[in-house]
C-alpha cells in the first residue's frame, strides 16, 4: 500500500534544516552555509522509505523580518507549513536556551486549530550538553503537544533513519506524486544559480553582505552532452562588486571553479560556466526576481 505526502521542515535560521534534507534525499537539493537565512525559497526534496514517498519542504528560517525580501521569505516558510501533511520543527540543541525565534514559532504553531501532527527534532545533539537535552525536551513539549520527539545530528547522519521511518508510516495513503528516482522538483537553472550563491557565501563569509542574488541567464546543451551556463551575480554597490571580483578577478575565478566542479558532479557532464557581476542597486525590489524564486513580492 503506497503512501505519499508533504513534510514541512520548519525552524529558526541555522537550525540545520537544509543539511537534514540533503542527507535524507541522498543528494544536493538545497544549499548550505554558515550564514543565517541562506535558504530563500521553498525547496522540495524527495525520498522513498519503504512504500512511502516523502516530499520534504525546506523552508527559509523563520525570524522577525524587516526588509521586503525577508518578509517574503518568512511568508513562504509559513505557506509551506500550511500546505504540509506533517510539520517537523528543527531546534538547535547545542544552544544553551530556547532562542526567541524558536519560541515565537512554537507560539504560532500552538495557536493553530488543526490536528496535523507536529514532530520535534532536536538537531546538533553531538554538540549539545547531554544533561540539558531531557530538560529541553520537556520544556518544548510543555509548550506544544508534539506527536514525537527525536534527537539527531544531521552533520553526522546520526538518528535520521528513525525519523524517516516514523514519517513514512504517518503519511496519507495514496499514489506517489513523483517518479521513484527523483530527489527534487527544483528546475536545474535555479539549482545551478543556488549552487553559485552558496559558493559566494562560503568564499566571502566575513566580507560579503546579504545583498546579492544569482540568476542563470542562459543554458545551452551541446551534442556531446556538455552544457554552457552563463550566470549573473547581482550586487547593490560597486564596492560589493570589487569584493566578488577580487584582485585581478582571482576571487570570482575561484568561486566559478568551485561551482563548476559541483555542478559537474550533480549533472554528471562537462560544464562550461561563465560568471558576470552586475551592480543593480535595488535588485531586492525587483518583482521579477521574486517570481523566479517563487516568493510573494507583496508579502
Amino acid at each position: 500500500m503506497q503512501r505519499c505526502g508533504f513534510v514541512a521542515i520548519l525552524g529558526a535560521p541555522n537550525a540545520g534544516k537544509s543539511t537534514l534534507i540533503n542527507e535524507w534525499v541522498g543528494g544536493k537539493v538545497t544549499i548550505v552555509s554558515e550564514k543565517v537565512q541562506t535558504t530563500r525559497t521553498l525547496v522540495r526534496g524527495i525520498t522513498v522509505s519503504g512504500e512511502s514517498q516523502i516530499v520534504f519542504i525546506d523552508t527559509p528560517g523563520i525570524f522577525r523580518p524587516s526588509l521586503r525580501l525577508e518578509k517574503a521569505m518568512v511568508a513562504a516558510a509559513w505557506q509551506g507549513e500550511s500546505e504540509a501533511d506533517l510539520t517537523v520543527l528543527v531546534v538547535d540543541a547545542s544552544r544553551k536556551k530556547i532562542d526567541k525565534d524558536t519560541a515565537e514559532i512554537i507560539e504560532r504553531l500552538a495557536a493553530q486549530k488543526d490536528e496535523r501532527p507536529r514532530v520535534l527534532l532536536l538537531n546538533k545533539v553531538d554538540k549539545a550538553d547531554k544533561t540539558n537535552l531531557l530538560a529541553l525536551t520537556k520544556t518544548l513539549n510543555d509548550k506544544l503537544d508534539f506527536a514525537a520527539t527525536f534527537m539527531v545530528s544531521a552533520l553526522k547522519n546520526d538518528g535520521l533513519g528513525d525519523v524517516l521511518g516514523w514519517l513514512a508510516e504517518k503519511l496519507p495513503e495514496g499514489p506517489w506524486h513523483f517518479p521513484g528516482d527523483d530527489i527534487s522538483d527544483m528546475p536545474m537553472r535555479l539549482l545551478a544559480a543556488e549552487i553559485t550563491r552558496e559558493k559566494l557565501f562560503r568564499a566571502l563569509y566575513q566580507e560579503l553582505p546579504y545583498a546579492l542574488a544569482v540568476e542563470t541567464e542562459t543554458w545551452e546543451d551541446f551534442d556531446n552532452g556538455s552544457v554552457k551556463i552563463s550566470q549573473v551575480i547581482y550586487v547593490a554597490r560597486d564596492s560589493h562588486k570589487a569584493i566578488v571580483l577580487g584582485k585581478g578577478g582571482a576571487q570570482i575565478r575561484e568561486i566559478g571553479e568551485a561551482s563548476r566542479v559541483e555542478l559537474e558532479e550533480i549533472l554528471e557532464t562537462r560544464i562550461h560556466l561563465k560568471l558576470f557581476v552586475k551592480v543593480q542597486e535595488n535588485w531586492a525590489d525587483d518583482p521579477e526576481k521574486y517570481r523566479l524564486w517563487g516568493l510573494d513580492y507583496s508579502a
